[in-house]
């Protein structure tokens, strides 16, 4: 072989090493996964149990992924910005958990389709972006009936957010569990726009004892309300997460949020080349909701409870199974029907029993 020949190839065994070491490099790129929150991951209640669910997927996948989180972000131009700056990092999934954070999703999706979005409590879709959410009605529901049973003043408090369907159909599913079990027993709502204020999530939570109310739900992100009713010597639900440490003495049960089963699911399809847009929607058939019950229930209450979740389990029970009728008496759900869900997702009025005005 000549030298020119000799040289050719040693070029060529050359190029080939480096190509095969590019590519094996390549394919060896970790997968790139956002979150955008809402919260602070120390809030113990919405952000940190997605925060919980970016961590199982670290475990579950290791070095095949590589994660960040931005916390604190607020709706809005906010948002929008950081899950650009996202798009524009090479994030290949992202995921936004706050309903505010839909119209920024949709529209940096739209900017950026070679990325993949999911949105959290939306129902804005697009070719790479889909939603999910938990199906948390199913656990008010069941925390409705344990409220019933437990409550004396027949008086039940609601501490909210924003008037969005997630909240509606929230308080909703409560009503039509106290109309069940308890009939006459009602419900005070107190508005707070926030998400995460403790202050006003306290403040919130005193002002519905004064009014007599002896169970505290909650559909804010801090700790605050149990801290309250465990002060005061009234029950309260949590949400979110397990929030009986804050308050042994009062939480009857949580309404738990476990992200950690659907961000496994939707990373490995975005690593398979599987993932497709769709509207999840996740509740206690599917473990994306937990119920903790507390030792404070009694032994017969406790079992009723249990066979309402088992009934919601294998779909033989709906919370929202008619006939539903609204504030002003008329059907909403026909008898013989089930909400579907975008029913539920559209959901903006009060059902009846509810004494409380919606907020304009």
């Amino acid at each position: 072989m000549s030298i020119p020949s000799l040289k050719r190839l040693v070029l060529g065994v050359a190029a080939a090493i480096g190509l095969t070491a590019t590519l094996g490099a390549h394919a060896a790129d970790p997968l790139k996964v956002g979150f955008v929150y809402i919260g602070p991951i120390g809030d113990h209640g919405w952000t940190y149990q997605h925060e919980q669910g970016r961590q199982a997927l670290i475990k579950q996948f290791g070095d095949k992924v590589q994660t960040s989180f931005v916390e604190n972000v607020a709706e809005g131009a906010d948002a929008e910005r950081v899950i650009r700056n996202m798009a524009k990092g090479g994030y290949d999934l992202v995921f936004t958990t706050s309903f505010g954070y839909m119209n920024p999703t949709a529209k940096v999706a739209k900017q950026f389709p070679k990325a993949t979005f999911e949105h959290a409590t939306g129902y804005k879709q697009d070719k790479n972006l889909g939603t999910y959410l938990s199906t948390s009605y199913e656990g008010r529901y069941v925390g409705g009936f344990l409220a019933a049973k437990m409550t004396k003043s027949k008086k039940i408090g609601y501490i909210a957010s924003f008037p969005i369907p997630e909240v509606i159909r929230d308080i909703n599913a409560i009503q039509l569990a106290l109309d069940k079990y308890n009939p006459g027993t009602e419900i005070k709502v107190v508005w707070v726009n926030s998400w995460f204020d403790p202050g006003k999530e306290a403040d919130a939570a005193n002002a519905l004892i004064d009014q007599g109310v002896d169970v505290v739900f909650q559909h804010t992100d801090s700790p605050a309300p149990i801290q309250t009713a465990e002060r005061r010597g009234v029950y309260a639900i949590g949400y979110a997460s397990d929030m009986a440490h804050f308050g042994p003495k009062a939480v009857l049960t949580s309404i738990v949020n476990n992200w950690g089963p659907h961000y496994i699911r939707s990373t490995q399809a975005v690593i398979d080349g599987t993932w497709k847009s769709q509207d999840y929607w996740g509740g206690l058939a599917e473990g994306t909701i937990e119920l903790p019950i507390s030792p404070l229930v009694p032994a017969d209450v406790k079992t009723e409870a249990e066979q309402i979740i088992a009934g919601i389990k294998d779909g033989s029970f709906h919370p929202f199974a008619g006939p539903i009728l609204d504030q002003k008496g008329e059907v909403r759900i026909a008898a013989g029907s089930v909400a579907s869900n975008a029913e539920l997702a559209g959901m903006n009025y009060y059902v009846k029993g509810i004494t409380a005005q919606m907020p304009q």
